[in-house]
């Protein structure tokens, strides 16, 4: 789609865009000027919902660029703004699911970007909460695995940490898109080599580099996991090094 039609089919697009970008290795700055158009027409016609959702993306955009290269490239302050200001609207609305979507985002940049998680746990159990009463399956999975990786890094209780993820596994199934499987196969198998259960964790490793194969994850991607699933066969566990 190029830049015609409704703000919401421009959202769409741009999001589809993006996802290919952070998973596939396509074009970042096509899935950008979508939501850039998506965000302008919204604006225009006076379409807060869909205004909301294109920040929202727009912040999403950001932060897989950046995990596609370097943390020190990273831009926190302007990829928590679009998450800020599209929960603004979303609250506005009265928008749960979409409050729970944007909670999270902000979540994720303390946590990830700002390497705090005083910060993002608070954000992370109310979009939790909202997530699981109102959100689809994919933010109510987001939210499931990074309560679960605080309870297998931070806060280290491991049944906790098995729990979530085990939900968050579920949830990406459901879903029904493969390209978002693989990170969640690999996140429990992580957490199961936490709480000793070697054997498993491998074998849902080894699952992650089979899944994100078939799923045609980008080189980077399937590199990692493959390289997980090695780390693991040596007998490392994740944060023991």
């Amino acid at each position: 789609m190029g830049m015609e039609g409704s703000a919401r089919e421009m959202l769409s697009a741009g999001t589809g865009a993006t996802h290919e970008a952070a998973f596939r290795d396509g074009p970042y700055e096509d899935a950008r000027a979508l939501l850039e158009a998506a965000l302008q027409r919204a604006q225009a016609d006076g379409d807060r919902a869909t205004e909301a959702g294109a920040l929202d993306q727009l912040g999403w955009l950001l932060h897989f660029r950046t995990l596609d290269g370097d943390l020190d490239g990273a831009e926190p302050e302007a990829e928590r703004s679009l998450f800020e200001r599209a929960l603004a609207i979303r609250r506005e609305l009265g928008d749960l699911a979409g409050t729970a979507a944007s909670l999270f985002g902000i979540g994720l940049v303390h946590q990830v970007l700002r390497r705090d998680w005083d910060a993002a746990m608070p954000c992370f159990r109310e979009a939790l909460a909202l997530a699981d009463e109102h959100a689809n399956a994919l933010v109510r999975s987001e939210c499931h695995r990074h309560v679960g990786f605080y309870f297998m890094v931070e806060d280290v209780r491991p049944e906790e940490a098995l729990r979530h993820l085990r939900i968050s596994l579920e949830l990406r199934e459901q879903w029904g898109d493969p390209r978002w499987v693989p990170s969640g196969t690999l996140a429990l198998g992580h957490a199961e080599l936490v709480a000793g259960m070697r054997a498993e964790g491998i074998e849902h490793i080894r699952q992650a580099v089979q899944q994100s194969r078939e799923a045609g994850l980008s080189p980077r991607r399937i590199q990692s996991a493959e390289d997980w699933l090695r780390r693991a066969e040596a007998g490392e566990t994740p944060g023991s090094r």
